[in-house]
């Protein structure tokens, strides 16, 4: 929340008429509003903001919104409620999926937007989130998936930017196969435990360092991996 008090709320939508109607509505409820017309934009003022709660339209000029609600689901959990003419189960369940809190289709009432923003800042039980992660060796930049170790930067494929994210996300505790499985490949491969220890080996190749007495990566036989940022 800002300085003065006052909930930070982020229209990201680059129709004009509709960026006036919500910060007139949004800013009678009480809050600073701040706005972005594209999706790169967006995940910059997502940083620098730190919004209590996101207005995503789905139709952005650069990238769809549901990929900057993928992206943003990576590091944060603020409340996004999504705000779109499309109107199509599907897309809803979608956009449900992939970690909004609520789908809203246009045209909208206002007092409607309001009341369900109070809902969403109701249930939220978001702590404070720090867009970097660092340790001794080890530093990823989850907005612009960018990752450092030992102040070089190192180019990960998705795949293993994806498991890091996870062993990053529950640094110093084990996570399983299992879990790492349906976390960065779906609930299809839970069994691929022979995948994943492909990728644990080239993401640990990617991160070694003669200044480390063992590795980044813990191995806990028989149960699944560990990041261990202390070494």
């Amino acid at each position: 929340m800002s300085e003065n008090s006052k909930p930070v709320a982020l229209i990201v939508d680059d129709e004009v008429a509709i960026q006036r109607l919500l910060r007139i509505a949004l800013e009678n409820e009480g809050y600073t509003v701040y706005e972005a017309e594209t999706g790169h934009a967006a995940l910059t003022e997502i940083v620098y903001r730190k919004p209590d709660v996101i207005i995503l339209d789905l139709a952005l000029p650069d990238i769809d919104g549901l990929a900057v609600l993928r992206r943003l689901r990576e590091w944060s959990q603020v409340p996004v409620l999504v705000l779109s003419v499309r109107e199509e189960v599907q897309d809803k369940v979608t956009a449900l999926d992939l970690g909004a809190d609520d789908y809203l289709t246009k045209p909208f009432a206002a007092d409607e937007l309001a009341a369900r923003l109070r809902v969403l800042r109701r249930n939220s039980r978001q702590e404070p989130e720090d867009p970097v992660f660092t340790s001794a060796h080890l530093e990823v930049d989850f907005p612009s998936r960018q990752v450092r170790f030992d102040g070089q930067e190192v180019r990960l494929t998705n795949n293993e930017y994806a498991l890091l994210r996870v062993l990053v996300k529950y640094n110093g505790k084990v996570v399983t196969h299992r879990q790492l499985l349906r976390e960065v490949w779906g609930p299809n491969a839970c069994d691929q435990s022979q995948y994943l220890r492909v990728y644990v080996n080239h993401l640990r190749k990617k991160l070694q360092s003669k200044q480390l007495s063992t590795s980044l990566i813990q191995t806990e036989p028989g149960i699944g991996y560990r990041l261990n940022t202390l070494s």
